[in-house]
């Protein structure tokens, strides 16, 4: 699983002209590009979202759960894309959506039994995603058990 962090003040995710998830925190908040692999499962999800959920990359050296940030969780494959011959990205990485959908709901879900409030794009739409990236300040998250 690999997960593209970016520190915001303000973000939004639209499908078709309409706002389907957006978070305005009174600070600073997080955008969460989720990519899922095959072999990735449930229990990567949640050490996933306890790790950006304690990640200190909001002023002060605090993370979310310091100051209860929102997130905004969006699905991407392009995470995985491999670039390493010709011109044409390949996407064998990425999970097909029976494995991928769940594990990016996982994801949102356990970032809010942690607490966090999230909203979230709408998987495998074509999304719009429009932000403010506070710093800018970009991460990239990845943990697999290999």
């Amino acid at each position: 699983m690999r997960v593209l962090v970016q520190r915001v003040s303000s973000a939004s995710v639209s499908v078709g002209g309409e706002v389907v998830g957006e978070i305005r925190p009174s600070g600073q908040g997080l955008v969460a590009l989720v990519g899922v692999t095959h072999s990735d499962d449930a229990a990567l999800a949640r050490r996933m979202a306890e790790k950006l959920w304690t990640l200190r990359i909001l002023d002060d050296e605090r993370s979310a759960a310091d100051l209860g940030a929102p997130v905004l969780v969006i699905s991407q494959f392009t995470l995985y894309a491999n670039t390493a011959k010709g011109r044409r990205p390949s996407w064998n990485a990425a999970a097909p959506r029976p494995v991928a959908e769940p594990l990016v709901t996982a994801f949102a879900d356990a970032l809010r039994g942690l607490g966090a409030t999230v909203a979230s794009g709408v998987f495998g739409a074509d999304m719009q995603v429009a932000l403010v990236n506070d710093g800018p300040v970009t991460v990239m998250l990845e943990l697999n058990d290999s």
